[in-house]
């Protein structure tokens, strides 16, 4: 239960935040993203560490859907969605699977 309620809280947290930042800022998140990589400093830093979250995320939501059309997607929609995606993605899997997280990140490999 603690780790579904991390879940929701986080997603929640996320959620509204990037809400607050896109009404602020607009959603021109790329090109600043990509400055702060090319800029060579702590910011972009983090953003190239992120990067390669993103991917891992990406690869192991296409990995666990064995690179169907759909797991693709889902892929595709986990580097650019960022933690709003793997987040949900996690909870559906983990209240799908009654908690069992050898399910949740194998699926069915875990047979």
């Amino acid at each position: 239960m603690v780790f579904r309620t991390y879940l929701i809280v986080a997603w929640l947290a996320l959620a509204i935040f990037t809400a607050v930042v896109m009404a602020n800022h607009g959603s021109g998140l790329f090109p600043i993203f990509f400055a702060d990589i090319a800029a060579a400093g702590w910011p972009g830093q983090f953003n190239a560490d992120f990067t390669t979250m993103l991917t891992l995320s990406a690869l192991w939501c296409g990995w666990r859907g064995n690179w169907s059309a759909m797991a693709i997607a889902h892929a595709l929609l986990a580097f650019v969605g960022g933690g709003i995606v793997l987040m949900a993605t996690l909870l559906i899997l983990h209240v799908r699977h009654n908690g069992d997280m050898r399910q949740v990140l194998l699926g069915d490999r875990a047979r």
